[in-house]
């Protein structure tokens, strides 16, 4: 097994990018409001990976700042109401996960700096920013702003499964459309033909999974959620019950049982995302802090999920591989 590791920080940014102008110094009672879509359950190792990228130079606690956390619990309708709770908290920035929540931020504020973590949105086109050099306005962050990136994965899917001809899509329709249309373009140029199956809530994830008994596809591509990516366990255990090969930008779903998973570690984008906040805390000013894309990306093969399928993983995905489950 082998490990890569790509840089492909915007604008020339890096882990010491210098500070803008500082209107004052630190102050050791700081707040940062986290605003997350998810569940406790599933978000608690997020903070952990936020906590540590609030870490001066990797090794000292985040002292003087204060985690305010406010889930919505799988209810993306709360997040307004709890974006405006983070502003009346009195927050000194706001780390927002999901586009979701940093629409709710960024509505709830134009004052306060607000770092996005976002792997399906384009920021410019979604107004976040006015460009990812210069964002220009309270909006910075991490943004996964490759639209070709599901493709990619519909590729790897493609060399490990040559005789696809019937895909599934899993989709949240809260992310936008800019993966799906990614993925059905890309579909049609290998003459794949795609049924999408909508997913807002865990409720869906399941139902989807069980319609997939009647509609012959060959093979699941999960895109970008943070309702899947959070729920990992859950989509696994669907795709090996129903015995149906899947990939997803999430390495935990292929650690727990899906096929195959091919993007960015979770929990490193975390730390990344605190790193901005840590700069903008002490005085950074977002319109000027270039937005980022991830730096980690990561492809898991689960080896025994394979062979429980009945599916020979080619060299070629083997060789490239990771991390490979055996």
């Amino acid at each position: 097994m082998r490990r890569r590791e790509f840089i492909t920080l915007l604008g020339g940014a890096a882990a010491t990018w210098p500070l803008g102008a500082r209107a004052q110094q630190p102050r050791n009672n700081r707040k940062l409001g986290v605003l997350h879509p998810g569940q406790s359950a599933a978000v608690n190792s997020r903070i952990t990976a936020i906590r540590e990228g609030l870490n001066e130079a990797g090794h000292q606690r985040d002292s003087g700042i204060e985690l305010v956390t406010r889930l919505a619990d799988g209810d993306l309708s709360r997040l307004p109401a709890l974006a405006e709770d983070l502003v009346n908290t009195r927050v000194d920035a706001i780390l927002a996960a999901a586009p979701p929540a940093v629409q709710a931020a960024s509505g709830a504020t134009k004052s306060i700096p607000v770092i996005a973590l976002d792997l399906e949105s384009d920021p410019v086109a979604s107004g976040f920013i006015a460009s990812l050099a210069r964002p220009g306005g309270n909006v910075t962050g991490v943004f996964l702003d490759f639209p070709e990136f599901s493709a990619k994965c519909l590729q790897m899917l493609i060399e490990t499964l040559p005789t696809l001809a019937s895909l599934a899509v899993l989709w949240d329709p809260t992310t936008g459309s800019l993966q799906l249309k990614s993925v059905e373009a890309a579909a049609q140029g290998f003459g794949v033909s795609v049924k999408v199956f909508e997913a807002r809530r865990m409720a869906d994830i399941a139902e989807a999974f069980y319609a997939l008994e009647g509609s012959h596809v060959q093979g699941v591509l999960i895109l970008s959620s943070p309702l899947f990516g959070g729920n990992p366990q859950m989509i696994a255990d669907l795709a090996v019950r129903k015995t149906v090969p899947t990939i997803s930008l999430f390495p935990d779903i292929a650690r727990e049982g899906g096929l195959l998973a091919y993007g960015p570690e979770i929990d490193a984008l975390y730390r990344q995302a605190a790193g901005m906040a840590r700069k903008i805390l002490d005085g950074a000013r977002v319109a000027e802090l270039p937005a980022e894309r991830p730096t980690r990306f990561q492809l898991v093969a689960n080896l025994r999920t394979a062979r429980l399928f009945g599916i020979t993983l080619p060299p070629s995905i083997l060789l490239r591989a990771d991390e490979v489950i055996e």
